[in-house]
């Protein structure tokens, strides 16, 4: 028995060198596959139900324990992923932004990765970020150009500066409400494409979570609109929190074990004490790592992510079968 668990995170999960959008970063079917079978003869999968079981004292976990994780909602988490994991008996968790869902909205988090994916000059869009910026500075405070691209264009994992300074400018540099409509402006010179259209392949409808949930997945709680919760107040970050969660029981998921995921990671003292007052169990972080499993961090779980780490390192291509 142990406490520790590697629970495993996966985002875009599809046959991408196939696909309309070969630049998005994510995993192809074949090596989930791969992956699958190797954690099945390696590891002891176990349920999220098994996991808040673990938390809260009432059992242990078995040696070399693993958890499978997948964010976002994505249509490739129905048509790619379901059927694998059905086919093996392993459940799945699943967090779910709701509002892709209940107003066919692209959520920004994914518009920057296509506006990424399908850009073959980052610096134009470097370029138009830092114009937009100059615009906003005439309204609103901010450090000049050349401080900004020192402070955000910051190599991280498989990201390069210009990627990162991208990413961060978009996500949260920039103040609302310029920030969204710089992000739909790119969007739509991007993808061509409108974006209801575009929500509606991107994302699983309501029917596709209703049997995944009945057919014995744990759907967890995402937010709403995917934002970074430690930039919001606590009332925002109680409505984006409890909209999830009146979707997530709309579709029959479990109150007795609603657990959470930080969108990009972001919490604080304040994040905590909103889910523990709401009832959630535990709550999954970005932070990179094997989790240890006790009531002190059960809201503060490390995760492993398939895209930031090479198969061979975790997942040894050559191990024998």
């Amino acid at each position: 028995m142990t406490n520790t668990v590697s629970i495993v995170v996966y985002h875009y999960v599809r046959e991408i060198k196939k696909s309309r959008f070969p630049g998005i970063k994510g995993l192809e079917t074949s090596l989930f596959k791969e992956q699958v079978a190797f954690l099945k003869k390696n590891y002891k999968l176990i349920t999220m139900e098994d996991l808040i079981d673990a938390i809260e004292g009432q059992s242990k976990l078995p040696e070399n324990s693993a958890i499978l994780t997948f964010d976002d909602s994505y249509s490739d988490h129905f048509s790619q992923v379901f059927p694998i994991l059905k086919k093996w008996g392993i459940q799945g968790s699943f967090y779910i932004p709701s509002q892709m869902i209940t107003e066919n909205r692209v959520l920004n988090v994914n518009k920057i990765h296509f506006i990424l994916a399908l850009s073959s000059n980052k610096r134009e869009i470097i370029k138009k970020i830092f114009e937009e910026v100059d615009k906003i500075r005439r309204e609103i405070p901010l450090p000049d150009s050349d401080s900004l691209f020192q402070m955000h264009a910051i190599p991280h994992l498989n990201d390069c500066g210009e990627i990162m300074l991208i990413k961060r400018m978009l996500q949260k540099v920039i103040p609302q409400p310029y920030r969204n409509q710089l992000i739909d402006e790119l969007f739509r010179e991007a993808v061509r494409m409108d974006e209801e259209s575009f929500s509606k392949e991107l994302y699983m409808c309501k029917d596709q979570l209703e049997y995944m949930a009945s057919s014995g997945m744990h759907l967890g709680n995402h937010t709403y609109s995917h934002p970074w919760l430690n930039l919001l107040s606590r009332k925002e970050q109680e409505e984006e929190i409890s909209k999830c969660s009146q979707f997530l029981s709309s579709i029959g998921v479990n109150e007795n074990t609603k657990t959470m995921c930080y969108p990009h990671g972001g919490y604080n003292s304040d994040t905590i004490e909103v889910i523990k007052s709401m009832g959630f169990k535990l709550a999954l972080t970005v932070s990179p790592g094997v989790a240890r499993i006790n009531s002190n961090n059960a809201f503060q779980l490390s995760r492993i992510d398939t895209n930031d780490i090479t198969a061979e390192k975790f997942f040894p291509r050559n191990q024998k079968n």
